[in-house]
């Protein structure tokens, strides 16, 4: 073939792999002698080789090796994307995770995120009883009892000594459970580590700015917010804490920071709160039951609903039993003894008490302060419970269903110190209209006493004699004006004693007339009424308006011999950590506004009241007592203001609509309440006489004459004793009864 051609073969690559066997010989040796002239360039052999290579049984894997191709370009390209994107992810990570580190604060400073500050109330013994805003205490990881520290991990976040700060596994699992129950993914469950948490509480390190914000509670709601931005934040932030802070560290600013309901910020607080005790020293119950707090303060907190916030310190307690917190043992006897609250915050005692307390003091050491203020004050809380229970006890019984009749009470020492209030017939409030305190009444007879104390102090004697007899005065510009008494009958010749006891309107009238309104008037303000009192007779029978702290503090006068008083609450306000006070006693005895001796003669006339008078229900078995009843035009008002030896007490009742009350006096349920009240706090008390002069008695004249001038309406002769002038006055219509 070479030298047909002239020219040397064309070259041919050698095949790699043996060509298929000829079928029809079924051996191998064609194949070899195509295979060699293959190799020497000519027959058709050649031809052969390149056809075999070229036929429709090797196309499926020419195919294959091109799909192969390009499932593994493709991998290769999304390997590249995402490890390059990943570490762009990584990069930006680490960036926010160092801004966030450099320029989070020492940990220490993060302890109390409160922007206002908190007032602790003590009792007259020191011991806590209220508290306003969040108090704070602080407790570390360290010192904390084992526990609560136990307890928290077990409730919040079990692999908390294990994860970096954020836990991805947690947060799928919660996104799950949400779109399982009908919520978005980022609605209800969070499955946020305790350091996300922190972090939400640290609202990301902005803090909060009161002119960007419309309050407080707005931008604790704007830093709790869970959307998927937010929770894309909370990772560096939380990356960042677990770089610059220890676990412990974390876990401190966690258990200080963390609201824990009832004005509680953190768990040393709401120890104190609950218990009485520092978390230091809490019970697995009492452990677990402040764990419970942090799924929902409010409504497991055991003052909302101690059997609820057991309940789920049951969980938790099952929790640390199944994560080896607990053994069978200790979980049994902690579900067996479970967690119970203090005497203060099972009471929740003085709640109007310490409303009034807060008044009383500046607004920047009290409703808006922002340090931590301790309050010294004159509660009594035996007397405050008792107070409570009187008021519940009498209104059970003697009001009928749906009636909507408020009461209020105030129990104070001789010198104006406050020992009990009660605002209302509901006591476990704070910030509610306080009856004692806020609400002006009309006072009715209660207001006579003072009368009778400017007729003494004149020298006057409970036994001299008025008449009870009609009585009109012409009032200019208005007419004639005639007082009736409650029973619209007359006595004739009354003592002073016996127009008091049975609450005579006109005997009251008479008298005022004759001593001169002014010192009626000047009397009674200086006692400590502070309302605008009327100008005319009608001033008497107590158609002037004030409140029963007013009236309870100017019949503490009468008791402590006839000085005025300026009832307080408040005994010492210091700042927490302080000895020294800012603040001193608030209030005390003031200026003499009648003699020792007129007090004296007085509280006779009153004791009268309450023996054999219109304030017989008040009567005490084993204690002498004085008082005096009052009750309104229309019974809109009922009053019983009384005291023994060693309390001065007062009850009013009345609609909150000033309507009328059926068949109501200051004799009946007022003084039946504060004879149950004064039997509790006098109960186991030694019986102390009051300071009384009883007077010498008088004969008043006798003979046809008088009786004829009395039957007739007519004055009778003058008596020894008796001293009275009617003047000319402008009159206020009368109102008033005789109870």
């Amino acid at each position: 073939m070479s030298g047909n051609s002239g020219k040397r073969p064309p070259l041919v690559a050698d095949r790699r792999y043996a060509a298929p066997a000829d079928r029809g010989s079924g051996k191998g040796g064609n194949g070899g002698k195509r295979n060699s002239k293959a190799r020497s360039g000519g027959g058709k052999g050649g031809n052969g080789g390149r056809k075999t290579r070229r036929s429709p049984r090797r196309q499926p894997a020419r195919r294959g090796n091109v799909l192969t191709r390009a499932i593994g370009w493709l991998l290769r390209l999304i390997w590249r994307l995402t490890w390059r994107l990943t570490a762009v992810v990584a990069l930006i990570l680490a960036m926010a995770t160092f801004y966030y580190e450099v320029q989070l604060p020492p940990a220490k400073t993060l302890l109390d995120g409160r922007s206002r500050g908190s007032v602790t109330l003590l009792d007259d013994q020191g011991e806590k009883f209220a508290w306003r805003g969040q108090t704070f205490d602080s407790i570390s990881a360290d010192n904390v009892s084992p526990y609560l520290r136990d307890a928290v991990i077990a409730t919040e976040d079990r692999r908390f000594y294990h994860h970096f700060g954020v836990s991805p596994r947690g947060i799928i699992g919660a996104m799950i459970i949400n779109i399982r129950a009908g919520r978005g993914p980022f609605e209800g469950h969070g499955g946020s580590t305790i350091t996300q948490q922190v972090a939400k509480l640290l609202c990301l390190g902005k803090p909060y700015d009161p002119k960007a914000w419309k309050n407080e509670s707005a931008y604790v709601a704007d830093c709790r917010r869970s959307t998927l931005w937010r929770k894309i934040q909370e990772v560096p932030y939380a990356l960042a804490m677990e770089w610059k802070y220890t676990k412990d560290q974390i876990l401190t600013i966690y258990l200080n920071r963390a609201y824990l309901g009832a004005g509680a910020r953190g768990f040393e607080a709401a120890s104190e709160r609950y218990f009485g005790k520092s978390a230091r020293n809490v019970t697995p119950a009492e452990a677990a039951m402040l764990a419970g707090l942090l799924k929902a303060p409010s409504y497991y907190a055991p003052t909302n609903n101690l059997a609820r916030a057991r309940e789920r310190a049951n969980v938790i307690i099952g929790l640390m039993q199944e994560q080896g917190y607990l053994t069978l043992a200790q979980a049994e006897k902690a579900r067996q003894n479970p967690a119970k609250l203090s005497q203060a915050a099972a009471s929740r005692a003085g709640g109007y008490f310490a409303d009034w307390v807060m008044e009383s003091g500046p607004d920047f050491l009290t409703t808006q302060t922002t340090e931590d203020v301790i309050i010294k004050t004159t509660l009594d809380q035996r007397i405050q419970k008792a107070a409570e229970q009187a008021l519940q006890d009498v209104f059970s019984k003697k009001l009928k269903d749906g009636s909507k009749a408020q009461a209020a009470i105030v129990v104070m020492s001789a010198d104006g110190a406050v020992r009990a209030m009660v605002g209302g017939r509901k006591t476990d409030v704070a910030g509610a209209f306080n009856r004692a305190t806020q609400a002006l009444r009309q006072t009715g007879s209660a207001f006579k006493p003072f009368v009778y104390a400017a007729a003494l102090d004149l020298g006057y004697s409970p036994s001299d004699f008025v008449k009870d007899t009609p009585l009109t005065i012409d009032i200019p510009g208005s007419g004639p004006w005639s007082p009736q008494n409650y029973e619209r009958t007359f006595s004739g010749l009354v003592t002073l004693t016996t127009a008091l006891k049975e609450s005579l309107n006109v005997p009251a009238v008479r008298v005022a007339m004759a001593v001169g309104l002014d010192k009626v008037r000047k009397v009674a303000s200086d006692f400590g009424i502070q309302s605008d009192l009327a100008k005319g007779p009608a001033l008497a029978l107590g158609v002037s308006e004030t409140t029963l702290l007013d009236m309870t503090g100017a019949y503490a006068g009468i008791l402590n011999g006839g000085s005025s008083v300026k009832p307080y609450g408040m005994v010492s306000l210091r700042l927490k950590g302080d000895d020294k006070p800012l603040i001193g006693q608030s209030g005390g005895i003031g200026e003499r506004v009648i003699s020792t001796k007129s007090a004296k003669l007085l509280t006779y006339m009153m004791t009268q009241v309450v023996e054999s008078g219109t304030g017989r229900h008040a009567k005490l078995k084993d204690h002498q007592a004085a008082g005096k009843t009052g009750t309104s035009q229309n019974s809109r008002d009922a009053w019983f203001i009384g005291f023994t030896a060693d309390y001065v007490a007062g009850v009013w009742m009345g609609n909150d609509d000033n309507s009328p009350m059926s068949h109501v006096t200051g004799g009946s349920i007022p003084a039946e309440i504060w004879h149950e009240l004064m039997s509790k706090i006098e109960e186991g008390q030694p019986s102390k006489p009051l300071p009384i002069i009883v007077p010498e008695p008088r004969v008043p004249p006798k003979g046809a004459e008088t009786e004829a001038a009395l039957a007739a309406g007519k004055e009778p002769p003058k008596q020894q004793g008796v001293a009275e002038k009617i003047l000319s006055d402008v009159l206020h219509r009368l109102g008033g009864g005789r109870n």
